[in-house]
């Protein structure tokens, strides 16, 4: 059952500038850490400006923010990052409802494998392709048109609506971290991933590692008279399918539709300098899946355990033992306070809005800005268009009618939990067991 006021700004969805819109945002290749990630985010604070908002478009200081204790951790190099807010100005003593989405991308890796340039959209059908195409530059677009809709329909909202845009999602989440620490907040926040017609209330965490495995160089005629840092890395690699098994067992009903929730995976192996010579050195580099409600610190210090016992029990490693540093992204795992009502308000929204009924609940295997945010104390889940399994892959693409039923679900979304001011409807969805006035 939709009121007035939320059929007149759904009827306000502008289909065809979300098309345009997502052709627009994919041709800039924000790439994480490259000048097109601070060149989309001026982009973005001219978009939310025209829509009226207030807008706080800063250079974080990545000094200051390296220093802090809190600091999730960083890949990309960069030499500069920018933050991006805009806030309603109309509110009263309604709630503040953030629409929180990245800006960069991972880089598009082998050109060839594309059916063209990644940067430059295809659409075919309803189906556009493109890398950012669903991670996550329809997010972004399904937020700016939601908003958009509120604004044209000159609805008078009771709270206000926070848009967070953030940079450095896909190596750590400095962007998300800076904008927490400028001190935006809000009473509770939707991250458009793509998220597949579910609500994602949890993630797992993820912790980048660096194994040095140390080897003794000699000439490749004369192997035996040195040791292979290669040979001494498979009782290593050996350690940990184990230790990945041990960490799957039992997990958590949120994350039981996944093979593997917590995943160990070695992504990089580099060894040796010449060809003739027999390897001194061979460095393993992967990411360590987080249980959800474990501290990182007990995740870093099973694995450490894990090698340590792998080298005591080698001849070579005993002696030799390998070392373990963790650069890179940290991601702690983060779920939306179990019984919080958001979920609730997001199903009703989206069949109301002409979605399917009972969207399912499940929690994600990857790590996510959301933690950072729930860390912070403001209730987080993701809900977004596109699948993630085509994510980060020459395959990326998103259908412009989900994005299309993502921007109208959360448009009701936002009305029923921040209010209008003549009230037809919402206002108490946050509350626990709160309904929506009918």
């Amino acid at each position: 059952m939709l009121s007035d006021v939320e059929s007149a700004v759904l009827a306000g969805i502008d289909e065809a500038g979300i098309g345009r819109t997502l052709l627009e945002l994919i041709s800039v290749p924000s790439v994480t850490g490259s000048a097109a990630e601070s060149e989309l985010q001026h982009l973005l604070a001219g978009r939310l400006e025209r829509l009226g908002l207030e807008v706080d478009l800063w250079s974080m200081d990545l000094d200051a923010l390296r220093a802090d204790p809190g600091f999730p951790g960083a890949e990309a190099e960069r030499e500069e990052a920018w933050g991006l807010v805009g806030v309603t100005e109309d509110g009263g003593d309604g709630p503040t409802f953030v629409l929180q989405g990245h800006v960069d991308v991972v880089p598009p890796g082998d050109l060839d494998a594309w059916a063209g340039d990644p940067f430059v959209p295809r659409v075919v059908g309803d189906v556009v392709h493109g890398r950012g195409a669903c991670d996550m530059k329809a997010g972004l677009v399904a937020h700016l048109a939601a908003l958009a809709a509120i604004r044209a329909a000159g609805v008078r909202l009771r709270g206000r609506v926070g848009v967070h845009f953030v940079v450095g999602e896909e190596d750590g989440g400095l962007g998300a971290f800076g904008t927490l620490r400028r001190g935006h907040r809000g009473d509770v926040c939707v991250i458009a991933e793509p998220t597949g017609g579910a609500l994602v209330t949890a993630n797992a965490g993820a912790l980048t590692f660096r194994i040095a495995v140390p080897g003794k160089a000699a000439h490749g005629s004369a192997r035996d008279q040195g040791t292979s840092a290669v040979d001494a890395y498979l009782p290593l690699h050996r350690a940990l399918a184990v230790l990945e098994t041990e960490r799957n067992r039992d997990a958590h009903p949120l994350m039981a539709e996944h093979p593997i929730p917590y995943a160990l995976s070695v992504g990089t192996l580099h060894a040796g300098d010449w060809a003739s010579s027999v390897p001194d050195l061979l460095v393993a580099e992967g990411r360590l899946g987080v249980r959800l409600g474990e501290d990182p610190a007990r995740a870093r210090a099973a694995f450490e355990q894990c090698v340590a016992q792998a080298c005591a029990a080698d001849p070579w490693l005993r002696e030799h033992p390998a070392t373990v540093t963790w650069p890179g992204g940290q991601f702690a795992g983060g779920r939306l306070p179990e019984g919080h009502p958001l979920p609730e308000v997001i199903r009703g929204a989206h069949a109301d809005a002409g979605g399917a009924a009972g969207l399912r609940e499940c929690g994600a295997p990857y790590g996510s800005d959301l933690r950072l945010y729930a860390g912070a104390g403001i209730p987080t889940l993701q809900f977004g268009p596109g699948d993630i399994r085509v994510a980060h892959s020459e395959r990326e693409r998103v259908s412009l009618t989900e994005v299309v039923q993502a921007a109208r679900t959360l448009a009701v979304t936002v009305l029923r939990t921040v209010g209008t001011k003549r009230a037809e409807r919402g206002g108490d969805a946050l509350r626990p067991g709160g309904r929506p006035t009918p």
